[in-house]
């Protein structure tokens, strides 16, 4: 899991001119290339979503075991965006996406091999690392070749698309996987198997795309990537980072528990729904971050933190109600809240920074995210080892909306 916004975080700090690679294609072509191969990718991620209430009747796997095989992806994501995420600007976009994207093969190729919870961890544990490097170097290909292709326009398209390709990617990965889950035999095998073709696929069409770095003749120092605090707004900015917190623990609910909520809680165990639950929530995400973009910073913060509240409160109340209609209306009213709230928690660091101490206050940003992707998600499972799972859930929406007042009473009083 990843927005948009993390891979802009590590991309270049100083222009790099196109390098021309004799047999590549065209930059604009390269351009289609490259995100098709970030939604895959990002879909790939996503493709055990609908397969976790499968995974719990086929091994026995408890809801514990599930959010810590969820988590252990997020500790991926976070270890490789900080060591790996910035070295492109460097070594070049090809040379850091293609072992990324090889990465994830190998991921698809682990979850084949067992279903065995050690094997399980090892794979959502490759992909996380591979994710990492290819949200922050994808997202700075697109806009190089976009600006290589289009030297007159403006990056707009670059950024939708990239949008598009993240959180669309995200959306459209449990939904593939869960149809083919449903529709097709060996539900723990066939899904990881189209993946591992297409990924495959992307290496190679990676592979024909232009370079947009331009090699320093002295290849600087490696260093990990730097955490910061602006030390003239660290008001706003913990409250910046508060919201991606919990925009993302949002996310990170949809992308582990929900399906057992779905398949146990409201009784309805098609795997397709539940892929359909997830593509609903992050196409809204997705959504949400294009159509109000024009906003501004306050105002997104504002809209997220109302909108995810209200929908927290609605799929608390969809699983204790037992209805499937209310569970998934509100679903999508939190995933619209979730994405443009992190969206405006980007926006909100970025102005508060100077272009050479971005990078390092938006890593920093990012790391709470990223810790709300896990950390929420990992304690509503340990929380169902003593109580019932729509206990756990009420617990959790009653912090996150404990959360996102005191956010909101820190943005009202700045203002």
């Amino acid at each position: 899991m990843s927005a948009t916004s993390l891979g802009r975080s590590a991309g270049p700090r100083h222009s790099h001119r196109p390098v021309p690679r004799a047999g590549a294609v065209r930059h604009g072509t390269g351009f289609w290339l490259i995100a098709v191969t970030f939604l895959i990718a990002m879909a790939f991620s996503g493709a055990p979503t609908p397969l976790w209430a499968v995974y719990q009747q086929h091994d026995h796997f408890s809801t514990l075991t599930v959010t810590v095989a969820f988590a252990v992806y997020a500790l991926g994501v976070v270890v490789s965006l900080f060591l790996a995420g910035h070295v492109s600007d460097w070594l070049g976009r090809r040379r850091i996406l293609l072992p990324a994207v090889l990465l994830e093969a190998v991921s698809a190729a682990i979850f084949l091999s067992s279903t065995s919870l050690p094997v399980l961890l090892a794979a959502r544990t490759v992909s996380g690392l591979g994710i990492g490097m290819i949200t922050a170097t994808a997202t700075a290909h697109l806009a190089e070749l976009h600006q290589s292709a289009r030297p007159n326009a403006s990056r707009t398209r670059a950024d939708l698309v990239a949008t598009a390709a993240n959180l669309g990617g995200l959306a459209v990965g449990p939904l593939v996987s869960g149809l083919l889950a449903q529709y097709v035999s060996q539900p723990l095998r066939t899904p990881y198997l189209v993946f591992l073709g297409l990924l495959l696929l992307s290496a190679v069409g990676v592979a024909l795309v232009p370079e947009t770095v331009e090699l320093a003749e002295e290849r600087p120092p490696y260093r990990p990537q730097r955490v910061s605090v602006p030390v003239s707004s660290r008001g706003i900015y913990y409250a910046a980072s508060a919201a991606a917190f919990a925009a993302f623990s949002v996310l990170g609910l949809f992308t582990s528990l929900a399906p057992g909520f779905v398949a146990v809680t409201l009784q309805h165990p098609s795997r397709a729904l539940a892929g359909l639950v997830a593509f609903l929530v992050f196409g809204s995400a997705a959504t949400t971050q294009m159509v109000f973009a024009r906003l501004t910073a306050e105002r997104q913060l504002a809209t997220g933190l109302l909108l995810m509240s209200l929908g927290i409160i609605g799929v608390t109340t969809g699983v204790w109600i037992t209805s499937l209609t209310v569970f998934l209306a509100a679903g999508i009213v939190a995933g619209a809240g979730a994405g443009i709230l992190f969206k405006g928690a980007v926006t909100t660091t970025v102005s508060l920074t100077s272009a050479h101490t971005r990078g390092e206050a938006l890593a920093g940003l990012f790391l709470a995210a990223y810790i709300g992707l896990a950390l929420p998600v990992l304690g509503i499972g340990v929380a169902t080892q003593f109580v019932t799972d729509k206990t756990a859930l009420l617990g959790f929406a009653a912090v996150l909306v404990a959360l996102n007042a005191t956010v909101a009473g820190r943005l009202m009083r700045r203002r």
